[in-house]
């Protein structure tokens, strides 16, 4: 669900992205604060396995669709929502910048989309009072599955709603919200699956990482397997995931009827693609090159080992940048007695 500039104004644009720094302004702030910097070596580890989790595309039955994990819920439930969203961050401004996933100038709603509803709104209001602390198996399968549903559905409406106040483009805000709300609430039930499988193998591992307020123990194990999933899943996995458009791409194609959506994009959205195609080392992570001669349609044979290549390094990348951040902003808390 990474947007794109051809569907934002600059002002919607530049209105979020506003809106996002300052939340990430606010998070740095929480985060010195903290007396407990145990949590800090996750966020990138964490981010390295959302980075690479998302580039597994799954497909969607009976719709011509995939989708993919956004990992907000999970990164809130076992950091925290201030870390939660410095580390999402991390993940798109890597993806925006060296992959070209997502536009420059819709990098402030894709943080807001992708992180602010889960772990401000979900992760409070509706995984903790259904999950509680975790210990219960059931509730801790239901709080996942409702709170990242909840929180994917949120983000789903924020892009029509965004794209309609944009005006640039001729979706009616009406009908791209009935193919958004749906085919989203299956991804969203999809990353709740994910979630609560991550979040079970934790429980059992280290179940104080489930607990916003309690120290951690077993860190080094639960590290340790989340960087080796990171780089399998990066690294192996993402060769295999689908190609078909993800649901915001199906959505945008079923309201316009087209392919090609018809906007009306300015200057600002040329400079920006203009920076973003010389910033962008993979662009589109190296997925599946057609063939020369091959008719459209036709299914991939070759499979493009850039893919790899595109994983692992987008996970170290955000495992250098989320723990990077983390680590400076520990460094920053002043020490017992000073003012």
């Amino acid at each position: 669900m990474h947007m794109a500039d051809a569907l934002l104004s600059p002002v919607v644009g530049g209105t979020f992205w506003m809106v996002s720094a300052g939340m990430i302004g606010l998070s740095a702030k929480k985060i010195t604060a903290e007396s407990d910097g145990s949590r800090t070596v996750l966020m990138g580890v964490l981010g390295a396995f959302v980075f690479a989790a998302q580039m597994i595309n799954f497909t969607i039955p009976g719709t011509g669709s995939s989708g993919h994990i956004g990992g907000g819920l999970l990164l809130a439930v076992l950091l925290g929502p201030w870390r939660a969203l410095i580390t999402i961050a991390s993940v798109l401004c890597i993806q925006a910048l060296f992959f070209a996933d997502g536009g420059l100038l819709a990098l402030g709603c894709n943080i807001f989309n992708l992180a602010i509803f889960p772990a401000f709104i979900a992760w409070p209001f509706v995984y903790r009072p259904i999950a509680g602390d975790g210990r219960s198996p059931i509730r801790l399968a239901v709080g996942s599955i409702v709170a990242a549903t909840a929180g994917l559905l949120m983000g789903a409406m924020s892009v029509v709603l965004q794209t309609s106040f944009s005006g640039i483009s001729d979706l009616p805000s009406g009908t791209f919200a009935l193919f958004m709300l749906p085919i989203h609430f299956v991804i969203g039930v999809i990353e709740g699956l994910v979630t609560w499988g991550v979040l079970t193998f934790i429980a059992r591992t280290d179940p104080a990482l489930l607990s916003c307020t309690a120290k951690p123990n077993g860190t080094r194990l639960v590290t340790t397997a989340l960087l080796i999933a990171a780089m399998a899943t990066g690294g192996v996995l993402s060769l295999f995931a689908s190609t078909r458009p993800d649901g915001l791409e199906w959505s945008v194609a079923e309201t316009s009827g087209s392919k090609e959506l018809r906007t009306s994009p300015g200057t600002v959205h040329s400079l920006l693609a203009r920076i973003q195609e010389r910033l962008a080392l993979l662009p589109d992570y190296g997925f599946r090159e057609r063939r020369a001669g091959v008719p459209e349609g036709a299914p991939d044979l070759a499979v493009n080992p850039w893919t790899s290549v595109s994983g692992l390094s987008g996970s170290m990348l955000v495992l250098l940048l989320a723990a990077s951040a983390g680590l400076l902003l520990r460094k920053r808390r002043p020490e017992a007695g000073e003012p």
